[in-house]
């Protein structure tokens, strides 16, 4: 049985999405089956595109044009400015696609980029961003941000928070389930039976011994030995210098790198591969991923609008679906 497709939501109509899944159409038509989930009146002229009123349709409309389930916006669209008026729309194509998922038309969901502030707005959206919405809607309380691309692999413990409010969110429970979230996901949708992962310390230097902070010996330590004595299903190494644990001869030593906050995780990832990075959503129970970037309105509607980490994030969703079927299929028979 052949694998349903991605389904891709526009996101944000006056930003980069729409551009971006024209673009990923040119280049992974024959390669990654996919659908848009968008207004066709939001599309370019230039684009062609076929209309579907089902999923199982779009493998087939691949050949002619970017196949397009509809979904109706109730204002035009202006490159570069959010209106309100189409926010509650933006939400009911997330809801589609994570339905469409669930139902099994679709296989994973791929999300372009949203505005909160118009979502918010528009639509009194409550929710901080995509991640927590889609943990909403699976149903399930905590999840993971994973940063990944070919050379590199990054979580967060902590997200969107001030970096002064970082120490107090930071609980063992926290830190607990972000490493078990981490380490089935490696699992489950990249296919590593016994991962390793290293976990960064806090301050600089992992404390060194207390003297830069307690953090490391007061929590993450004792973590991190129980973690791996109550599972050796994975390898865990750390609390480590976050300044040590990037260059290549330390990255070729674990799969995947949980770090204690934004920054931390974030610029080694998009530092060693700006453009290939793909945001994936471990611990939801189907398959989310999405570009590392925003809405860029300030080059939207231009043409010059990157698709490397669309492409990217299309492939990703498409190979980590076909993983979880392999798995269901092998373990039905």
């Amino acid at each position: 049985m052949s694998l349903a497709p991605v389904a891709l939501t526009c996101g944000e109509p006056a930003g980069i999405g729409l551009e971006l899944a024209e673009k990923a159409y040119a280049a992974l038509s024959t390669s990654v089956p996919f659908f848009l989930i968008a207004d066709p009146m939001h599309l370019s002229e230039q684009q062609s595109y076929v209309e579907i009123a089902h999923p199982a349709e779009a493998i087939a409309a691949l050949e002619n044009g970017l196949p397009v389930l509809p979904h109706k916006f109730p204002a035009p669209n202006t490159a570069g400015k959010a209106d309100p008026a189409n926010a509650r729309a933006v939400v009911e194509v997330i809801e589609r696609a994570v339905s469409l998922v669930q139902s099994g038309e679709a296989s994973a969901v791929c999300t372009n980029p949203i505005n909160k502030k118009a979502l918010k707005d528009g639509a009194g959206f409550e929710f901080p961003g995509h991640t927590e919405f889609l943990a909403h809607l699976g149903g399930v309380e905590r999840v993971v941000m994973m940063l990944a691309s070919e050379q590199l692999r990054v979580v967060p413990a902590t997200i969107h928070i001030a970096l002064k409010d970082v120490p107090k969110q930071l609980t063992a429970e926290l830190l607990q389930d972000t490493i078990r979230i981490t380490a089935e996901g490696l699992r489950a949708d990249f296919g590593i039976s016994n991962p390793r992962i290293s976990v960064a310390g806090l301050n600089p230097h992992a404390g060194e011994g207390g003297a830069m902070g307690t953090e490391e010996q007061d929590m993450i330590s004792g973590v991190l030995r129980a973690l791996q004595q109550e599972n050796g299903s994975f390898t865990l190494d750390g609390p480590l210098p976050a300044d040590t644990m990037f260059h290549a001869r330390a990255r070729a030593g674990y799969d995947a790198a949980v770090c204690m906050y934004h920054d931390q995780a974030l610029i080694p990832i998009k530092t060693l591969d700006f453009d290939r990075g793909v945001n994936v959503t471990l611990g939801l129970p189907f398959v989310r991923t999405s570009p590392d970037h925003g809405t860029a309105f300030d080059i939207a509607g231009r043409g010059i609008a990157d698709p490397t980490s669309l492409i990217e994030a299309l492939k990703l969703a498409h190979h980590m679906a076909s993983r979880r079927a392999a798995a269901r299929t092998k373990k039905t028979g």
